[in-house]
Order: structure tokens, then sequence, then C-alpha cells
């Protein structure tokens, strides 16, 4: 195999383990928000404006992690940094 092989396999590889297990985090901590979130809703329903606004902001903040883990896969998909170097056979 040559180095522009190996870099596409390694790429896809790391891109594909970036998505899975950064989305593992995310997912589980947005699953245990919505949990807190209707529980604290079933004991008190008069705030229930005030704990979805901040479930909302804090689902936000956490579903930004797996957007982080997205766009890293997408760099080393599409805009590797050791391409090039393969490429031009240096």
């Amino acid at each position: 195999m040559t180095g522009t092989e190996i870099t596409a396999i390694v790429s896809i590889v790391t891109a594909g383990l970036t998505i899975a297990l950064g989305v593992i985090g995310p997912s589980l901590a947005e699953g245990r928000a919505v949990m807190s979130a209707l529980s604290s809703i079933a004991q008190q329903p008069d705030e229930s404006n005030t704990i979805t606004r901040t479930l909302f902001v804090g689902l936000a903040m956490i579903e930004s992690c797996a957007i982080y883990c997205f766009v890293v896969s997408m760099i080393v998909i599409f805009a590797n940094p050791f391409w090039n170097h393969f490429v031009s056979g240096k």
C-alpha cells in the first residue's frame, strides 16, 4: 500500500471513531438532563417555564460537544493536513 492509501484509510477510520466515541458522552448527558428536567417538572409544575428554559440552554451546551466531534471528523476526511504531503510525493 502506498502512503496515500494508508492516509485515506486512517482518515476514514479516525473520523468514524471520532463520531462514535464522541457522541456517546453527550447522548448520555442529554438523556440524564431530560430525565432530571421531567422529574423536576413533575414535582414542581409551577416552575416548568424556568426549568424548560434552563434545560434547553443546557442541552445546547451539551450538544456542542457532539458538534465539535462532527467538525473534527469532517476536517480529518476532507481537509486532512497530511494528504498534500503524500500526494506531492515528498
